[in-house]
């Protein structure tokens, strides 16, 4: 059995901005129940007593939404009493929390820091960037309540990278959104290509992220990573720190980079499971922790043949010189499928070509500058 991962959403789909974006906003209008409300805390302890009677390694509970802090910390204190109830073996437990750091406070940072919860902070680079598609409610800008989240979390030690999207408007100014983070001393980042609503062909948005804009993007990026190399100044970027570890043999850890989808059990605020923070529709509906032991999840997963059907490339993939390292790409950014139900080739194929024929002479180097590094 390997270790096992939950993705738990306490606030359901709820959040206090509005960023036009939103891939899991999308996702509640495509579901009969758009959203579940608040996670109760006999959920929670069915989760908790469930999962720790299923698992045999490390756990790892990360809590997304929506914004999960709109459920209270009170509900997160509960949670870490929950796993020291029924880890009755004593096996190693890892949270994480991925927030848009509006609400967070200097209690919430010292729970945090506390229980040695790992954070991730959204945040889309500079102002313009940032509030191009990440606004409150209300329309007002959300950039200064999340610079004030970050500088809470710093204050208090607590570990955190920086997740941003990679929307029309960061991607044209990728070179401002790297030298904002360096010079505010952010060194672990996160990006992440945007996506278009489920079903619909990209392309059709304000936001929207081309291959074109994409493959420039990554190779700009990269320059100004090795820029930061060469000077000796280390910066954890994930997607190319995965591609390094790649050609040093050791498997990415990152969803998507591995050429099949990963096993994962994404709980909704009324304890239904699902496989894929991507798919958390009727559809993939894979059971419920108030009703359904992780086994039983586990049989349904099976049955849907979820993670299986990942494994298909294109058959234009199958002979690319770079598939070892692009692995088809996360089968969400090969929707919409084909009239006969197979996936596409992969929407930013073209900007990973574009990426690797650039690049791949240094991420090379790198790797061997590692190796070279290594204790022997």
């Amino acid at each position: 059995m390997p270790p096992i991962n939950l993705l738990v959403k306490p606030a359901s789909g709820q959040c206090n901005l509005h960023c036009e974006y939103c891939f899991y906003c999308d996702l509640t209008q495509k579901r009969e129940q758009a959203s579940y409300g608040m996670m109760t805390e006999e959920t929670l302890d069915n989760m908790m007593r469930r999962v720790f009677s299923f698992a045999e390694h490390d756990v790892t509970i990360a809590y997304q939404g929506g914004e999960p802090t709109l459920r209270g910390l009170d509900f997160f204190r509960l949670s870490v009493e929950l796993q020291k109830k029924y880890n009755t073996r004593h096996l190693p437990v890892h949270n994480a929390l991925q927030t848009n750091g509006t609400l967070l406070t200097r209690e919430w940072a010292q729970f945090f820091r506390e229980n040695r919860f790992l954070l991730g902070v959204s945040l889309d680079g500079t102002k313009e960037t940032n509030d191009a598609f990440r606004l409150t409610k209300a329309g007002k800008s959300s950039y200064s309540a999340v610079q004030h989240g970050i500088e809470l979390l710093e204050s208090e030690g607590v570990d955190f990278n920086i997740l941003t999207v990679v929307h029309a408007r960061t991607a044209r100014n990728i070179g401002k959104v790297y030298g904002a983070f360096r010079r505010r001393g952010l060194r672990y980042l996160q990006f992440i290509p945007c996506l278009d609503p489920l079903g619909e062909t990209p392309g059709s948005h304000p936001y929207s992220l081309t291959p074109k804009a994409y493959g420039d993007f990554l190779c700009r990026l990269f320059d100004c990573w090795w820029q930061d190399i060469e000077k000796g100044e280390f910066v954890s970027i994930r997607q190319f720190d995965n591609y390094v570890q790649m050609l040093l043999g050791i498997p990415p850890e990152s969803c998507g980079m591995s050429g099949v989808c990963s096993l994962q059990n994404v709980v909704e605020a009324d304890g239904g499971v699902y496989p894929c923070d991507f798919y958390v529709t009727d559809r993939y509906s894979l059971g419920n922790v108030n009703d359904n032991s992780f086994e039983e999840i586990y049989q349904k997963r099976e049955e849907l043949r979820f993670i299986e059907e990942s494994l298909v490339p294109d058959e234009e993939c199958k002979s690319c010189e770079w598939r070892g390292l692009c692995g088809n790409g996360c089968k969400r950014y090969r929707e919409p499928r084909r009239e006969d139900g197979s996936f596409q080739r992969n929407f930013f194929c073209e900007s990973y070509r574009q990426f690797f024929s650039y690049a791949y002479p240094r991420l090379r180097a790198a790797a061997m500058e590692l190796s070279r590094r290594a204790p022997r």
